[in-house]
């Protein structure tokens, strides 16, 4: 039996969409669904890639960030039931190693050796009518939760829940935390820091809605990116600058600004991909004692406490939906900057 399935086929050129047979589950496996799929600019990335610049062998099918039911099962699959409506966790890694087994694929100790990096990152992705998921453990239960704020839960609220986790120990009551960019990942990060910390949260864009989108998200304040916004965010602060500071940007003025803002001792997080570099020295001009982090995605459990949140209503992702047959339009609404919030594709 076919499905419709949006699948990159050449490096550098627009996914094609396309007709593939539905796979099968065998062993393992799981046949989900698709109700929902997010869009993202990781997904540019890979679009975009150089040959050679990813291990991943072409064709296969985009989407990292899924919502879907559980519609069949391989013969040794537990741990979900046929009809049960799930979120993926989308890192898949060897499935082996001492992290793969606590659920922190995200950091697999083979990375560097597999030739895909999850669903939709070298793995038929959930673009799609239907997934194949290689075991439950990459699943994690919705419940009644609508798909279109589910999917987006498995990348931009788990990456934004796990920066935000590294950076908790400092973010008691008195604290300030700076959110710079506040697109599809930044506006839930707001959320998570306001759910989870009593750290004062301040939202830098460069955009006039962005910062509309991050005052309903819960921030106390917001600025947009100019010349004097170091100085502007270090007021709010008492000058003594941000205790910690979340970059989902990462270009060489974000980093700039970070660096700038925070405080001696300060903690940051460079998750955006913007292309932006840090140049460690010492003596330099980087704030004394600052700690610096990486964080990439996030692991399992932490997917599930993120799906806890969003049920609670503590989480609202603001998405715009699109059906799949319209993801030309998406990507390159995406591309020109003009989504709001998240970008969700769902099937036809």
């Amino acid at each position: 039996m076919k499905m419709r399935a949006l699948r990159l086929t050449a490096w550098g050129e627009p996914p094609a969409p396309a007709e593939v047979e539905r796979p099968t589950p065998r062993g393992t496996e799981v046949l989900v669904q698709v109700e929902a799929a997010g869009l993202c600019r990781s997904d540019l990335h890979v679009i975009d890639g150089a040959p050679g610049s990813l291990p991943y062998r072409l064709p296969f099918t985009l989407g990292h960030e899924v919502a879907g039911r559980a519609a069949a099962l391989g013969p040794d699959a537990d741990g979900v039931a046929v009809g049960e409506r799930v979120v993926l966790y989308g890192p898949w890694g060897c499935g082996a190693c001492d992290r793969c087994a606590t659920g922190r694929d995200n950091y697999c100790d083979r990375r560097d050796t597999l030739t895909w990096h999850g669903a939709g990152l070298g793995r038929d992705g959930g673009m799609a009518e239907y997934l194949l998921v290689p075991s439950a453990r990459h699943l994690v239960p919705i419940g009644d939760l609508p798909a279109d704020q589910a999917a987006p839960l498995s990348d931009a609220g788990l990456t934004s829940y796990h920066a935000v986790a590294g950076l908790r120990h400092a973010l008691r009551e008195g604290t300030s935390t700076v959110v710079i960019g506040v697109g599809g990942l930044g506006h839930l990060a707001v959320q998570i820091l306001r759910a989870t910390t009593t750290s004062r949260v301040l939202a830098v864009d460069v955009r006039e809605d962005a910062l509309a989108l991050a005052d309903r998200s819960g921030a106390d304040f917001g600025t947009l990116m100019r010349p004097d916004t170091a100085r502007v965010l270090r007021a709010r602060t008492g000058d003594a600058g941000a205790d910690a500071v979340l970059d989902f940007v990462g270009t060489a003025k974000t980093l700039e600004l970070a660096t700038g803002v925070l405080r001696p001792g300060g903690e940051l997080a460079f998750v955006g991909s913007g292309g932006g570099c840090l140049t460690v020295s010492k003596p330099g001009v980087l704030p004394p004692g600052f700690r610096l982090s990486l964080p990439f995605w996030g692991t399992r459990p932490e997917l599930a406490e993120v799906v806890t949140l969003a049920r609670s209503g503590a989480l609202h992702v603001e998405s715009e939906r699109f059906p799949l047959s319209a993801a030309p339009e998406a990507i390159g609404r995406l591309r020109r900057g003009q989504v709001r919030g998240r970008t969700v594709l769902v099937p036809d």
